[in-house]
């Protein structure tokens, strides 16, 4: 995959630069504590857990009669993983957990709100640390490439929340523009039962629009609960360089590596390259160097993308083959006995 080899590549060429006699020096005289590395590894896996509470409280909410367990939930969104760490912004995993909730019962209008409704989540506690993480991390923050890429990112968060809002607020809007777009696609490539598919548009813009409808009036008690759950997923995942640097040897910087967090995830949430890959290597090597000099920083950030994200990728292939396969099997079984 073209994200990983930009991501290992990079990565090579940023502890080329950085690995020096220092770097030997301290590693054959600090006392490394794996037990931070194995602790780190454990907060990647809480997380993927936290994540599948919240999407089963917001799929739940939306349709009463639609029951996950948190397992289940959490296959969805271990599944998802892989798709989302080789795609832009994260956005090939969207589909993913669509399709699944959809398998699993939910409709695709419902479905589609749950995971928008995480996204906007996200959004929100984003936007709300960002002023937080730019007085703490203020006079760091020197690099031209970092402060152009933070102002391109709060940039496009903007304008996705407009979007979101847009959406919601005009669905006839919405739907006679996806009609649109799927006539472009009817041009070039022939669809049978276009009407059909633009019934489905109409039906499924209208549960989307009643379920976030219900998310903004009826449903405030629930987005609390989901905005708990995505304070602790976010903290969670925040946590994890902290750990590293402990594993290191070194001071845990929590605050400063929380504020470097929010303003890693503002760049690496922009459509640029694939994954992020090589995006987020060269933004944690300028946000992170300031606290531990650049001796260290190609080690912790090797550390850091494995866990974070070539972990992400090992176990959401393994996952994704396993369910997929089991769908197609299921598939072939529905066939077979309608022959």
């Amino acid at each position: 995959m073209l994200s990983i080899i930009f991501s290992i590549l990079i990565i090579l060429i940023i502890l080329y630069f950085t690995i020096d006699i220092n770097t030997f020096n301290y590693l054959s005289q600090a006392k490394i504590r794996y037990e931070f590395f194995i602790i780190a590894f454990f907060l990647q896996i809480a997380s993927w857990f936290i994540w599948g509470a919240r999407l089963k409280v917001l799929s739940h909410e939306i349709e009463k009669d639609f029951t996950i367990n948190l397992w289940e939930s959490t296959k969805i969104v271990i599944t998802n993983l892989f798709l989302a760490a080789i795609t832009p912004s994260m956005a090939g995993g969207e589909p993913v957990r669509i399709y699944l909730l959809k398998k699993d019962g939910l409709s695709v209008g419902a479905a589609t709100a749950s995971v928008l409704g995480e996204r906007l989540l996200d959004a929100v506690f984003i936007i709300s640390c960002v002023p937080f993480a730019f007085f703490i991390f203020r006079n760091n923050i020197k690099i031209g490439y970092i402060q152009l890429g933070l102002s391109i990112g709060i940039l496009v968060f903007a304008i996705i929340i407009i979007l979101f809002i847009i959406t919601i607020k005009y669905p006839n809007k919405t739907k006679s523009f996806l009609i649109i777009i799927s006539k472009k696609i009817n041009r070039f490539k022939k669809i049978k039962s276009i009407n059909n598919i633009f019934d489905r548009i109409n039906t499924e813009v209208d549960n989307f629009h009643r379920c976030m409808i219900y998310f903004i009036t009826e449903g405030k008690k629930i987005f609390i609960v989901a905005g708990s759950l995505t304070i602790l997923y976010w903290t969670t995942i925040f946590m994890i360089p902290s750990m590293i640097f402990l594993g290191l040897g070194l001071k845990p910087f929590y605050i400063l590596s929380y504020a470097a967090q929010i303003l890693l995830i503002v760049v690496i949430m922009m459509p640029t390259t694939p994954g992020s890959a090589g995006v987020t290597e060269g933004f944690l090597a300028g946000l992170y160097s300031v606290l531990i000099g650049s001796s260290l920083i190609g080690i912790f950030i090797l550390i850091f993308r494995f866990i974070t994200y070539h972990f992400n990728l090992i176990i959401g292939a393994i996952f994704q083959y396993k369910i997929f396969k089991s769908v197609a099997s299921f598939s072939l079984e529905v066939i077979n006995k309608k022959k």
